[in-house]
C-alpha cells in the first residue's frame, strides 16, 4: 500500500497532462487531416506563413493543390493550408 501512495502524485500528474494537453493535441491534428482532406476547388483559402489564394487544382497523389494569388499560380502541400484562419475567410458575413 505504501508503494502506492508514493507514486500517486505521479500517475495524477499524468492523468492530468493527458487531458490538458495530449487528448486536445491528438483531436488538432485529426481535425486538420480531415480539413485538408475536404479541401474543394474554388475554396478561398490562407496558408500557414499568411499567403491567400484560391484552390485551383488538387493532386491526391502527393497532396499537394495548386493555389492562384495575386501573383500567379503556386503549387503548396495541403499541410501548409491554415484551417483556422481559411474558416474565418470563409466564414459568413455577420449582418
Amino acid at each position: 500500500m505504501g508503494d502506492i501512495g508514493q507514486f500517486l502524485p505521479m500517475i495524477l500528474i499524468f492523468v492530468v497532462a493527458y487531458f490538458f494537453m495530449i487528448r486536445p493535441q491528438m483531436k488538432r491534428q485529426k481535425d486538420e487531416k480531415k480539413f485538408a482532406a475536404e479541401l474543394k476547388r474554388g475554396d478561398r483559402v490562407i496558408t500557414k506563413s499568411g499567403l491567400h489564394g484560391k484552390i485551383m487544382d488538387l493532386n491526391d497523389s502527393d497532396s499537394s493543390c495548386i493555389l492562384e494569388t495575386m501573383a500567379g499560380k503556386l503549387k503548396f502541400d495541403r499541410s501548409a493550408i491554415s484551417m483556422e484562419l481559411s474558416k474565418k475567410l470563409n466564414a459568413p458575413e455577420k449582418k
